[in-house]
Parts: C-alpha cells; sequence; structure tokens
C-alpha cells in the first residue's frame, strides 16, 4: 500500500539533498523545527498544506511539481505508466486562454493513465 506521507517525504528530502542543501538550512528558511522538517522527509508525520508551502518555498520549488512528482511516484506503484510531458491539448488550451488554469482545466480531458503491462 502507497502511504502518500512517505512519498511526499522521499520528494522533499531528495529534492533538499539534490540542493546540498542541510535540514537545518531548510528548517530555518521553511520557519519549522527541525525535528519536524525531519519526521516529515521519513514520511512519520502528514504535512499540512501550509506546512508543504513553506517547505517547497523554502526549497524555491513550486509546490506543483513537488505534488507531481509524488502523484507520478504514487501512479508507478499502482502500476499505470506516467506520461513524460504534458499533453500538448492541454498547453494549448491554457496559453489559449492566456494562462487562465481555471478554465483549462475545465475544458481540457486529462490524460488516460493506461495500465503498465
Amino acid at each position: 500500500m502507497v502511504v502518500l506521507r512517505r512519498e511526499i517525504g522521499d520528494v522533499l528530502r531528495d529534492t533538499r539533498q539534490r540542493q546540498g542543501r542541510t535540514l537545518r538550512e531548510v528548517s530555518s528558511a521553511a520557519r519549522v523545527s527541525l525535528g519536524y522538517l525531519s519526521e516529515v522527509e521519513r514520511g512519520q508525520k502528514e504535512a499540512s498544506s501550509e506546512l508543504l508551502g513553506s517547505i517547497c518555498e523554502a526549497l524555491d520549488v513550486p509546490l506543483s511539481l513537488v505534488l507531481r512528482e509524488v502523484s507520478d511516484r504514487v501512479a508507478v506503484a499502482e502500476g499505470f505508466q506516467i506520461p513524460d510531458t504534458i499533453p500538448a491539448d492541454f498547453v494549448a488550451g491554457l496559453l489559449a486562454r492566456g494562462g487562465d488554469r481555471t478554465a483549462a482545466r475545465r475544458d481540457v480531458a486529462q490524460p488516460d493513465l493506461a495500465p503498465v503491462g
């Protein structure tokens, strides 16, 4: 079974480590205790959306990218293939509306995920 808090923690830790940053640096920038950030990264604590936003801001990474990576990992664990690009019709719809994401989401069907194997 996929545990969402573990996947979120893994993505946050991987992002921090790729940046060569310490827990102390990120916890200070995110204004969260070092111990709590460590527990979030290890999947032991559920992070609120506000806390996730603060951590992402401290990592200088959009929350949407973190959530997309988490979503991709969950889909793979569930046995689905993930498209490696954003569907062209989604981008075209978004650009045609001048970046109005809400309208683009209403008008563009989500891509079908295909089972692996």
